[in-house]
Protein backbone atom coordinates (compact mmCIF):
# COMPACT_ATOMS: atom_id res chain seq x y z
CA UNK A 1 0.00 0.00 0.00
CA UNK A 2 1.05 3.49 -1.07
CA UNK A 3 -0.11 6.57 0.24
CA UNK A 4 0.37 9.28 -2.57
CA UNK A 5 0.78 12.92 -1.14
CA UNK A 6 -2.52 15.03 -0.90
CA UNK A 7 -2.27 18.63 -1.55
CA UNK A 8 -5.12 21.08 -1.34
CA UNK A 9 -4.18 23.97 -3.93
CA UNK A 10 -5.34 27.29 -2.94
CA UNK A 11 -6.14 30.31 -4.63
CA UNK A 12 -5.24 34.03 -3.85
CA UNK A 13 -7.45 36.92 -5.12
CA UNK A 14 -7.72 40.23 -3.22
CA UNK A 15 -5.92 38.75 -0.44
CA UNK A 16 -8.99 36.21 -0.19
CA UNK A 17 -9.52 32.66 -0.95
CA UNK A 18 -11.63 32.10 -3.95
CA UNK A 19 -12.43 29.13 -5.93
CA UNK A 20 -12.55 28.91 -9.57
CA UNK A 21 -14.51 26.58 -12.32
CA UNK A 22 -12.61 26.48 -16.15
CA UNK A 23 -10.51 29.28 -14.58
CA UNK A 24 -14.04 32.33 -14.14
CA UNK A 25 -16.77 31.96 -12.05
CA UNK A 26 -14.57 33.01 -8.79
CA UNK A 27 -16.50 32.57 -5.57
CA UNK A 28 -15.03 33.76 -2.27
CA UNK A 29 -14.71 30.75 0.08
CA UNK A 30 -12.60 32.60 3.32
CA UNK A 31 -9.43 33.82 4.65
CA UNK A 32 -6.49 31.83 3.80
CA UNK A 33 -4.95 31.86 6.97
CA UNK A 34 -7.38 30.49 8.74
CA UNK A 35 -7.80 27.51 5.88
CA UNK A 36 -3.70 27.13 6.65
CA UNK A 37 -4.94 26.69 10.68
CA UNK A 38 -7.49 23.76 9.98
CA UNK A 39 -5.50 22.53 7.49
CA UNK A 40 -2.54 22.18 9.88
CA UNK A 41 -5.44 20.46 12.16
CA UNK A 42 -5.81 17.71 9.39
CA UNK A 43 -2.41 17.39 9.21
CA UNK A 44 -1.93 17.63 5.59
CA UNK A 45 0.32 16.80 3.50
CA UNK A 46 1.63 20.11 1.88
CA UNK A 47 -0.43 23.33 0.74
CA UNK A 48 -0.15 25.46 -2.64
CA UNK A 49 -0.59 29.34 -2.65
CA UNK A 50 -1.78 30.60 -6.34
CA UNK A 51 -2.03 34.18 -6.50
CA UNK A 52 -4.25 34.31 -9.75
CA UNK A 53 -3.86 38.43 -10.52
CA UNK A 54 0.20 38.49 -9.81
CA UNK A 55 0.80 37.59 -13.64
CA UNK A 56 -2.14 40.50 -15.38
CA UNK A 57 -0.71 42.92 -12.50
CA UNK A 58 3.01 42.52 -13.17
CA UNK A 59 3.52 41.72 -9.63
CA UNK A 60 4.91 39.12 -7.23
CA UNK A 61 2.65 37.37 -5.08
CA UNK A 62 2.63 39.25 -1.40
CA UNK A 63 5.51 38.19 0.56
CA UNK A 64 3.92 39.74 3.56
CA UNK A 65 1.27 37.05 2.90
CA UNK A 66 3.99 34.05 2.50
CA UNK A 67 5.30 35.55 5.77
CA UNK A 68 1.96 34.59 7.22
CA UNK A 69 1.51 31.24 5.73
CA UNK A 70 4.74 30.11 7.03
CA UNK A 71 4.58 31.56 10.81
CA UNK A 72 1.04 29.44 10.48
CA UNK A 73 1.88 26.17 8.84
CA UNK A 74 3.04 22.99 10.50
CA UNK A 75 3.31 21.62 6.74
CA UNK A 76 6.02 22.39 3.45
CA UNK A 77 4.20 24.55 1.35
CA UNK A 78 4.84 26.15 -2.17
CA UNK A 79 3.75 29.43 -4.09
CA UNK A 80 3.25 30.73 -6.90
CA UNK A 81 2.33 34.25 -8.60
CA UNK A 82 4.58 36.35 -10.74
CA UNK A 83 7.68 34.97 -10.39
CA UNK A 84 9.81 36.52 -13.19
CA UNK A 85 13.70 36.49 -11.22
CA UNK A 86 15.90 34.72 -9.34
CA UNK A 87 14.96 37.66 -6.52
CA UNK A 88 11.79 37.07 -6.67
CA UNK A 89 12.61 33.45 -5.47
CA UNK A 90 15.34 34.14 -3.01
CA UNK A 91 12.76 36.25 -1.08
CA UNK A 92 9.71 33.65 -1.57
CA UNK A 93 11.79 31.22 -0.16
CA UNK A 94 13.30 33.47 2.40
CA UNK A 95 9.65 34.05 3.58
CA UNK A 96 9.05 30.89 4.81
CA UNK A 97 7.75 28.55 1.55
CA UNK A 98 10.06 25.15 0.87
CA UNK A 99 8.75 25.53 -3.23
CA UNK A 100 7.69 27.89 -5.96
CA UNK A 101 5.72 27.56 -8.22
CA UNK A 102 6.10 29.11 -12.09
CA UNK A 103 3.84 29.21 -15.23
CA UNK A 104 3.35 31.81 -17.49
CA UNK A 105 7.12 32.58 -17.10
CA UNK A 106 8.34 29.31 -17.66
CA UNK A 107 6.61 28.92 -20.95
CA UNK A 108 8.02 32.50 -22.11
CA UNK A 109 11.49 31.77 -20.70
CA UNK A 110 12.17 28.35 -20.55
CA UNK A 111 15.84 29.15 -20.05
CA UNK A 112 14.56 30.72 -16.35
CA UNK A 113 14.08 27.38 -14.89
CA UNK A 114 17.28 26.28 -15.34
CA UNK A 115 19.02 29.13 -14.18
CA UNK A 116 16.41 28.87 -10.80
CA UNK A 117 16.99 24.98 -10.69
CA UNK A 118 20.96 25.50 -10.97
CA UNK A 119 20.86 28.61 -8.37
CA UNK A 120 18.38 26.53 -6.07
CA UNK A 121 18.18 23.07 -6.70
CA UNK A 122 15.49 20.68 -8.70
CA UNK A 123 13.31 20.15 -5.28
CA UNK A 124 12.53 24.00 -4.79
CA UNK A 125 11.47 24.75 -8.83
CA UNK A 126 7.88 23.71 -9.68
CA UNK A 127 6.04 24.31 -12.83
CA UNK A 128 2.39 23.91 -13.17
CA UNK A 129 1.22 23.19 -16.71
CA UNK A 130 -2.34 24.43 -17.88
CA UNK A 131 -3.81 22.88 -20.43
CA UNK A 132 -7.06 23.01 -22.78
CA UNK A 133 -8.20 22.43 -26.49
CA UNK A 134 -7.55 25.09 -28.48
CA UNK A 135 -10.79 25.80 -30.87
CA UNK A 136 -9.39 24.20 -33.84
CA UNK A 137 -6.89 21.75 -32.59
CA UNK A 138 -5.11 19.60 -30.00
CA UNK A 139 -4.25 20.61 -26.16
CA UNK A 140 -1.99 22.91 -25.81
CA UNK A 141 -0.46 24.90 -23.03
CA UNK A 142 -1.88 27.78 -21.56
CA UNK A 143 -0.87 30.91 -20.01
CA UNK A 144 -1.96 34.09 -17.90
CA UNK A 145 -4.72 32.30 -16.19
CA UNK A 146 -5.60 30.47 -19.48
CA UNK A 147 -6.18 33.47 -21.53
CA UNK A 148 -2.82 33.17 -24.39
CA UNK A 149 -2.04 30.11 -26.15
CA UNK A 150 1.35 28.71 -26.40
CA UNK A 151 2.95 26.49 -29.17
CA UNK A 152 3.40 23.77 -27.05
CA UNK A 153 1.40 20.39 -26.42
CA UNK A 154 1.36 19.38 -22.97
CA UNK A 155 4.27 16.27 -23.60
CA UNK A 156 6.27 18.87 -25.03
CA UNK A 157 6.54 21.40 -22.86
CA UNK A 158 6.67 19.13 -19.65
CA UNK A 159 9.37 17.45 -21.22
CA UNK A 160 11.29 20.88 -22.30
CA UNK A 161 10.59 21.80 -18.55
CA UNK A 162 12.17 18.29 -17.59
CA UNK A 163 15.54 19.25 -20.10
CA UNK A 164 15.78 22.26 -18.27
CA UNK A 165 15.93 20.88 -14.32
CA UNK A 166 12.82 21.45 -12.88
CA UNK A 167 11.65 19.39 -9.72
CA UNK A 168 8.34 18.79 -10.06
CA UNK A 169 5.32 18.85 -12.62
CA UNK A 170 1.49 20.07 -11.66
CA UNK A 171 -0.55 19.04 -14.90
CA UNK A 172 -4.11 21.46 -14.39
CA UNK A 173 -7.05 20.68 -16.45
CA UNK A 174 -8.73 23.79 -17.54
CA UNK A 175 -11.45 22.14 -18.80
CA UNK A 176 -11.86 19.78 -15.54
CA UNK A 177 -11.51 22.94 -12.78
CA UNK A 178 -13.90 23.06 -10.63
CA UNK A 179 -16.32 20.36 -11.88
CA UNK A 180 -15.68 17.91 -9.69
CA UNK A 181 -16.26 15.49 -11.54
CA UNK A 182 -12.86 13.52 -11.85
CA UNK A 183 -9.21 14.22 -13.48
CA UNK A 184 -8.38 14.07 -17.28
CA UNK A 185 -6.89 10.57 -16.36
CA UNK A 186 -5.46 10.40 -20.05
CA UNK A 187 -3.83 14.23 -20.21
CA UNK A 188 -2.25 13.21 -16.53
CA UNK A 189 -0.86 9.74 -17.65
CA UNK A 190 0.30 11.00 -21.25
CA UNK A 191 3.26 13.20 -19.19
CA UNK A 192 3.76 10.65 -16.63
CA UNK A 193 4.68 8.37 -18.86
CA UNK A 194 6.31 10.99 -20.98
CA UNK A 195 8.95 12.21 -18.02
CA UNK A 196 10.56 10.94 -15.07
CA UNK A 197 9.86 14.12 -12.72
CA UNK A 198 7.27 13.69 -9.92
CA UNK A 199 3.67 14.76 -11.41
CA UNK A 200 0.63 16.20 -9.17
CA UNK A 201 -2.61 16.20 -10.63
CA UNK A 202 -4.77 19.04 -10.41
CA UNK A 203 -8.36 20.12 -12.16
CA UNK A 204 -11.28 17.85 -11.63
CA UNK A 205 -11.37 15.89 -8.18
CA UNK A 206 -14.23 15.86 -6.60
CA UNK A 207 -14.26 12.52 -4.06
CA UNK A 208 -11.77 9.86 -3.16
CA UNK A 209 -12.25 7.85 -5.80
CA UNK A 210 -10.99 10.25 -8.02
CA UNK A 211 -8.02 10.49 -6.22
CA UNK A 212 -7.47 7.00 -6.53
CA UNK A 213 -7.93 7.24 -9.96
CA UNK A 214 -5.07 10.00 -10.37
CA UNK A 215 -2.63 7.63 -8.91
CA UNK A 216 -3.62 4.34 -9.83
CA UNK A 217 -4.60 5.03 -13.30
CA UNK A 218 -2.46 8.66 -14.19
CA UNK A 219 0.51 7.64 -12.25
CA UNK A 220 0.30 10.56 -10.27
CA UNK A 221 2.79 10.85 -7.55
CA UNK A 222 1.10 13.99 -6.18
CA UNK A 223 -2.80 14.76 -5.86
CA UNK A 224 -3.87 18.07 -6.16
CA UNK A 225 -7.54 19.08 -5.11
CA UNK A 226 -9.18 22.66 -4.47
CA UNK A 227 -13.19 22.25 -4.47
CA UNK A 228 -13.12 19.10 -2.79
CA UNK A 229 -11.17 20.73 -0.02
CA UNK A 230 -13.28 23.51 0.39
CA UNK A 231 -17.03 22.59 -0.50
CA UNK A 232 -19.25 19.93 1.57
CA UNK A 233 -22.35 18.02 0.06
CA UNK A 234 -24.27 18.70 -3.56
CA UNK A 235 -25.10 22.28 -2.79
CA UNK A 236 -21.27 23.16 -1.88
CA UNK A 237 -21.29 24.85 1.21
CA UNK A 238 -18.37 25.65 2.31
CA UNK A 239 -16.60 23.73 4.98
CA UNK A 240 -12.74 23.23 4.98
CA UNK A 241 -11.98 19.25 5.36
CA UNK A 242 -9.46 16.79 4.20
CA UNK A 243 -9.14 12.52 4.01
CA UNK A 244 -7.61 10.33 6.67
CA UNK A 245 -4.48 9.27 6.00
CA UNK A 246 -6.02 6.13 5.92
CA UNK A 247 -8.33 6.37 3.07
CA UNK A 248 -5.69 7.51 0.92
CA UNK A 249 -3.27 4.44 1.09
CA UNK A 250 -3.79 2.85 -2.37
CA UNK A 251 -2.65 -0.39 -4.11
CA UNK A 252 -1.09 0.10 -7.79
Amino acid sequence: MFRPRVIPVLLLKNKGLVKSKKFKDFRYIGDPINAVRIFNDFKADELVFLDILATKENRLVSLDFVKKVGEEANMPFAVGGGIKTIEDIQKIISAGAEKVIINSFAAENPDFIQQAADTFGSSTIVVCIDIKKKFLGGLKTFTRNGKKSTKFSPVEFAQLMESKGVGEIIVQSIENDGAMAGYDISLIKSISEAVTVPIVALGGAGNLKHLQEGYKEGFANGLGAGSMFVYHGKKKGVLINYPEKSEVKFEL
